[in-house]
């Protein structure tokens, strides 16, 4: 027999329900994805949804293109350092740098070397800065320590939750070791360092109280063997992040690079870093990315009731491989952690009690 896909909160429908209960034979029960026929009446009231959704998207498009207006900054525009140092001391923060790392030895002396002199001991804009390794196994740790940075592994921080490979499981771990009001972070493997890139980040932050948080955008040219083009970087920001955000977050739109954790819309911040070179990964290394980026937006729609999946989210991906004959399939299972706000956990609470709100200000 025929079931409707729901009746009345009922998984198997009335009909069914009521043969199940009169009989002791086995039954087979067809259910489709299908809706149930629908009165004129009925049709008119989802013309009318129809419209009332179409009418919400309008206004969302024009809240986006209002933000975009007001909260896009350009690094320039916060190029007077003593005016920054200013704002800092009278609003009495302070300002750690994290820096997320693993195997970076080409790159992280060259990061430390710039942003400390100019930005630590010439202009004391930075208060700390601080390396988060992800297990090196190249002289990254050495490199930094040398300079004066301390280094901290990012296993070994609250140990006691555990530990899980990845830039995601470095960054919130680093947020129980920096210790200011204010925290930025950057790559550790840019070829083209400037203090602009950290500069740009907390100028918005110091110099307009309603920011509460601050992405950073910019070009990322892409290097394919001696060639480097100037636009091709950041294809899982496109092809992946983007159109789901469209899709799904229509009001987080106006960010130009949104990989990152996000907070309401008007205290969202986004800073034009001009260009930026770094170490460009394989695409299949993006394809990885993008599997655990569909899975996490999937994942938190419908734990918000925003869409109801049939079936568990796939966390197994068949990767194409080659060989020097042949194309083969590799199975690999790629599933990402959830980290708790590091606000609600109990050994950040009782370490920060003496600036707790401060903090969630800033991080909420």
């Amino acid at each position: 027999m025929g079931a409707s896909l729901e009746d009345e909160g009922s998984f198997l429908g009335a009909i069914p329900r009521a043969v199940s209960e009169q009989t002791k034979a086995t039954i087979i029960i067809a259910k489709a994805a299908q809706p149930e026929p629908v009165s004129l009446l009925e049709l008119e009231r989802a013309g009318e949804e129809e419209r009332i959704f179409e009418e919400e998207l309008e206004e969302v498009s024009d809240i986006v293109d209002k933000w975009f207006a007001e909260n896009t900054f350009h690094s320039d525009e916060f190029s007077d350092l003593a005016e920054l140092i200013a704002l800092k001391e009278k609003q009495n923060l302070s300002i750690s740098l994290g820096l997320p790392a693993l195997n970076e030895e080409a790159t992280i002396g060259q990061i430390i070397k710039i942003i400390k002199r100019k930005l630590y001991d010439e202009y004391p804009l930075l208060d700390e800065i601080v390396v988060i390794d992800g297990g090196s196994s190249d002289r990254t740790p050495q490199i930094a320590k040398e300079l004066g940075v301390p280094v901290h592994t990012h296993y070994d921080i609250l140990s006691s939750m555990g530990g899980y490979p990845g830039k995601g499981e470095g960054l919130w771990k680093s947020l129980f070791i920096l210790e200011g009001d204010i925290i930025v972070w950057i790559d550790t493997d840019i070829r083209n360092i400037k203090p602009d890139f950290v500069v740009g980040l907390v100028g918005p932050l110091l110099k307009y109280p309603r920011i509460k948080y601050v992405k950073g955008f910019f070009r990322r040219p892409l290097r394919i063997g001696q060639r480097l083009l100037k636009a091709g970087g950041g294809r899982v920001t496109e092809l992946t992040a983007r159109p789901l955000i469209n899709t799904f977050f229509p009001s987080l739109s106006g960010l130009v690079q949104p990989l990152s954790g996000q907070c309401g819309l008007p205290v969202i911040g986004q800073v034009d870093l001009m260009e930026l070179i770094h170490r460009n990964r394989e695409l299949s290394d993006l394809s990885e990315m993008s599997f655990a980026i569909v899975q996490v937006v999937m994942d938190w729609l419908e734990g918000r009731g925003k869409l109801h999946l049939f079936q568990e989210i796939s966390k197994n991906m068949k990767l194409v491989q080659q060989d020097r004959q042949n194309l083969y399939l590799k199975p690999k299972r790629i599933e990402d952690i959830k980290r708790p706000p590091m606000i609600t956990v109990p050994a950040y609470r009782e370490k920060f009690k003496n600036k707790i709100f401060t903090k969630k200000e800033i991080f909420r």
